[in-house]
């Protein structure tokens, strides 16, 4: 009669014989040993869970071609994971239909506020705020004094923070 894996006695020895090189088989793969640990239990759960259908000369086989598929498998729910992550923070922030609406609706306030500005407080805003130009660039670009600039900004911002206190 052939001894098989069933066998408690017979599995206990495959257990002796395999789980050490077994860890080690994993920890070289995911480089941390409690996951290490937990793939080689998992395999001898699985060859236990399955010991009929596999012969005593496969047992080793069994073992580390199931604990290598497990770590693949976690490898992969890994990445999926934090792919989510990292398009998480940018896209599941507060844009709810609501924050939406809200938000077009300021954005259409703050253009009417900005087209309402007189001429001279508008172009100099735009170009700061949108141009990224600085007073001085604005003055020679308009033929005015930085003084000047710095006034029509002051009187843009003012009137801008009144329109946005009332939104």
């Amino acid at each position: 009669m052939s001894k098989t894996v069933c066998e408690e006695k017979v599995f206990r020895s495959i257990y002796s014989a395999q789980a050490e090189s077994l860890i080690n088989f994993m920890y070289y793969k995911s480089g941390d040993y409690a996951t290490a640990e937990d793939l080689m239990q998992d395999a001898f759960g699985k060859l236990w869970s399955e010991c009929a259908k596999v012969s005593l000369d496969k047992a080793k086989s069994f073992l580390f071609t199931v604990a290598n598929n497990m770590f693949l498998n976690k490898v992969k729910h890994q990445k999926v994971v934090l792919k989510f992550e990292q398009r998480g923070h940018s896209q599941l922030n507060n844009e709810t239909p609501q924050y939406l609406l809200e938000e077009e609706e300021f954005k259409q306030k703050l253009e009417s506020a900005i087209s309402a500005l007189p001429e001279g407080q508008r172009v100099v805003f735009l170009m700061n705020r949108i141009d990224k130009m600085k007073y001085k660039e604005i003055a020679e670009k308009l033929d005015l004094s930085v003084k000047a600039i710095e006034k029509r900004m002051h009187k843009a911002l003012v009137t801008l923070r009144k329109v946005s206190a009332k939104l």
